[in-house]
């Protein structure tokens, strides 16, 4: 059994400042939803990833599945979030993942792949960087890979991180995401080369989101 557990939580924009205060103290790493790639500049309504840190934030995702379908978000505007990530000394939380279509066309690996190549910089490191791996069909929707589709894939990202970073790529954690909940937790998280989880609705309920941190100790 674990010891411990790091947990983050990623509030809206709105209630970052006061989830940093409440949390100060507890072990507890509040991050942001998203960031802008430049520091500063004429981009109302944007968000720098310095102002996250200046808030009370310590990590921000970045390439969630919603970004990259509802604002086109490609694959270089992902990098370069995770870039402006690292300079604000932030962990950027990469997400790479597959819709149904592309996994039933046997285009998964190839297109992971290739967010993988295009979102990560160059220079990432487990001390600033995270992978989620969301498959887009299973979140929201009840649908879960099964455990096995689950290893296979984490393995693949696993080996396409460490034939690109060597040794240090072996210790970038790996997340899953897409309809974890408590009842399912256990198991997924005792896939190969799971590391840990990206919650979505489960985390909106606190019992629900504890059941899975205390799964991940198990």
């Amino acid at each position: 059994m674990k010891n411990s557990v790091d947990l983050m939580v990623f509030p809206p924009f709105t209630l970052l400042t006061s989830f940093a205060s409440a949390s100060r103290g507890a072990g507890v790493t509040v991050g942001a939803q998203d960031c802008h790639a430049n520091a500063s500049g004429a981009h109302t309504g944007d968000v720098s990833a310095e102002m996250i840190a200046d808030a009370g934030g310590g990590a921000v995702i970045v390439g969630h599945s919603e970004r990259r379908q509802d604002y086109g978000e490609t694959d270089a505007a992902v990098r370069a979030k995770a870039e402006a990530a690292r300079r604000a000394k932030l962990t950027a939380v990469i997400c790479v993942g597959e819709t149904r279509a592309e996994r039933e066309s046997g285009e998964a690996n190839a297109v992971v792949g290739r967010q993988l190549a295009g979102s990560i910089p160059d220079d990432a490191s487990a001390a600033d960087t995270v992978v989620a791996y969301e498959p887009v069909w299973a979140i929201g929707t009840g649908l879960t890979p099964t455990t096995a589709e689950v290893a296979e894939m984490h393995g693949f990202i696993r080996s396409a991180l460490v034939g690109r970073f060597g040794e240090k790529g072996g210790a970038i954690r790996v997340l899953y995401g897409g309809s974890v909940k408590p009842g399912n937790a256990a198991e997924l998280l005792a896939a190969a080369d799971v590391d840990g989880a990206l919650v979505g609705g489960a985390s909106l309920k606190a019992d629900d989101f504890l059941a899975i941190a205390k799964a991940a100790l198990a």
